[in-house]
């Protein structure tokens, strides 16, 4: 693993698949996330997938799709890494993070918006998919 799971790299990344000044914007990638809206390049998001995919196995297991008797897990959970470390205490680079993997087919939210309210804190439940190797198999060196 070279890429840790921290604000600075989540940032960096999701500015850095922002449109620029200029460009046209007609075949952005659009997410609708928790607080914002947004619309990615699709050929800086394409060449971050890895780093994404990266920086989402780092999340707990729960959130994994590939491990048994998980497979999704509340937002509110997002903000410790897979040691159960807190890795950002902040909802908007959490936010980030998973509007990033959403827009790279690496995220799935489990539930639409209108039944948001009656999960815990009134947030989402994501699912993360292709980040960690299923059971048995060996993950690529």
């Amino acid at each position: 693993m070279t890429l840790k799971l921290e604000p600075s790299n989540v940032e960096e990344i999701f500015l850095d698949s922002l449109y620029k000044e200029g460009e046209n914007h007609d075949d952005a990638v659009v997410v609708n996330g928790i607080m914002i809206t947004v619309g990615f390049h699709p050929g800086r998001l394409a060449s971050h997938k890895e780093e994404v995919r990266e920086l989402l196995s780092q999340l707990p297991d729960e959130f994994h799709a590939e491990v048994p008797n998980a497979g999704g897990w509340s937002f509110l959970n997002a903000c410790n890494n897979a040691e159960g470390e807190l890795w950002t205490g902040e909802h908007r680079v959490m936010e980030q993070l998973f509007l990033l993997g959403e827009a790279s087919e690496l995220v799935a939210c489990l539930r639409p918006r209108e039944m948001w309210d009656v999960l815990p804190g009134g947030m989402p439940y994501y699912m993360v998919k292709g980040c960690r190797p299923a059971a048995g198999e060996k993950a690529a060196e």
